[in-house]
């Protein structure tokens, strides 16, 4: 189907959006490109772990001594609801994990038959922007475990990519954007990752945590 929005968004206890939380409150992720943006953006913060299904995390943040949560909207859509949310963040704030709010099916390489059924109902713009952002990690060699995102949208025949990459505690954040041809997806995103790598990611991918 078509990607589901792919932003990340902040539930709190109070209420309260991420500018107006005090000095020192506690907020749970498992996501360290989520922990470096956190970071990067409240310094004073405390970042616990937070692991579990969408239910089991939405609890622990009643139940235990966490000010807040981070999640991805698109799990929040799809199975519960959008109420609970308190803040919104902006792409260019929280840049999101790589094929985040995108739905995949996954084949064997030589099933051709499947290939072409499934064809049939496969979302282009969709696959364009997931091929843009795998492109920049690929790039990169990063993974789920480091601290890297990048979102692409595909917008009246352009398409716009965003990737960032941060050292683990977000002390510092390497962003770069570029806009292009859907049709070179893939070259529009190792060009961004090669931005980044200039601007010194590489050297940021391998801090230890």
């Amino acid at each position: 189907p078509a990607r589901e929005d792919p932003r990340d968004v902040l539930i709190t206890r109070s209420g309260v959006g991420l500018d107006r939380l005090p000095k020192g409150a506690k907020i749970g992720t498992s996501s360290p490109r989520r922990r470096a943006q956190l970071m990067h953006l409240r310094p004073d913060l405390q970042v616990a772990d937070l692991r579990g299904n969408l239910d089991t995390r939405l609890r622990k943040l009643y139940e235990t001594d966490l000010d807040g949560i981070i999640l991805a909207v698109a799990g929040l859509k799809r199975l519960i609801g959008v109420e609970k949310i308190t803040e919104y963040f902006s792409i260019d704030r929280m840049v999101p994990a790589v094929g985040q709010g995108a739905l995949g099916i996954e084949i064997r390489e030589d099933d051709l038959e499947l290939k072409e059924l499934l064809s049939a109902i496969n979302n282009r713009d969709s696959e364009t922007e997931v091929i843009a952002e795998r492109a920049v990690l690929r790039a990169l060699g990063g993974g789920c475990q480091v601290p890297t995102g990048a979102n692409a949208r595909l917008n009246d025949g352009v398409l716009s990519l965003i990737g960032i990459v941060c050292s683990p505690d977000g002390v510092h954040r390497v962003v770069a954007q570029t806009t292009g041809n859907p049709a070179d997806a893939a070259s529009l995103g190792e060009s961004l990752a090669q931005t980044l790598i200039q601007a010194g990611a590489k050297e940021l991918l391998n801090m230890k945590r």
